[in-house]
């Protein structure tokens, strides 16, 4: 029997990686089989990353329940989405901000970025004005949009990027992958920032 949405919430419940309530609706109503490749729905609430083509993958769910959890994204919010690749953690954030939040996701690769709007659009949250795309080099941000509460980056790095750093508000929050650590980067002047670290996962790089 293949796993089901359900089934896939419970387990993150269970292991304490889904814990707010409006995080878990936002997983229930954003279905990942929607921004899965064909060849993958079978697979699409396995707790694993998957293919999406061109090197790149859609987020392992328990990889990207535990940044939600530590983004804390919030209504009327705006959220920048580096490495958006099929979409999914996009939508969820937009469920997260809207209807009033907005979401800019950026991804290097042309045709995911397509793919990306394609999926998001089952949603109405680029019709809605919540979802932008931009296809461009993550790590240089979206300045036109800045600044911004929040900021999620999918594909691993070895350093905060300065960009993306000065790109956030005071008091705002990025949540990234250092080499195979997932960081909460907690800005508290334009110079300074708290960190938090959690070991023990694998990404693609960031490119």
């Amino acid at each position: 029997m293949k796993p089901s949405s359900e089934n896939l919430i419970q387990e993150l419940i269970g292991s304490n990686y889904l814990k707010t309530p409006q995080i878990i609706e936002a997983f229930s109503h954003i279905k990942r089989e929607d921004f899965v490749l064909p060849e993958e729905k079978d697979w699409a609430y396995v707790n694993d990353a998957l293919s999406i083509g061109y090197n790149q993958t859609i987020s392992q769910p328990l990889v990207v329940a535990l940044m939600l959890e530590l983004l804390n994204p919030r209504p009327g919010e705006k959220i920048l989405d580096i490495g958006s690749g099929s979409g999914w953690t996009t939508a969820l954030l937009a469920y997260l901000v809207k209807p009033k939040g907005k979401v800019i996701a950026i991804d290097i690769i042309k045709e995911l970025v397509a793919f990306g709007e394609r999926n998001v659009g089952k949603y109405n949250y680029i019709k809605k004005g919540i979802v932008k795309f931009f296809c461009a080099d993550g790590k240089l941000g979206y300045e036109k949009e800045a600044p911004y509460d929040k900021i999620l980056i999918s594909a691993s790095t070895f350093e905060i990027p300065e960009t993306l750093f000065k790109q956030l508000k005071v008091d705002g929050k990025m949540a990234l992958p250092i080499g195979e650590s997932i960081v909460l980067i907690t800005k508290t002047s334009p110079t300074d920032y708290l960190k938090q670290e959690f070991p023990g996962f694998v990404f693609v790089p960031l490119v």
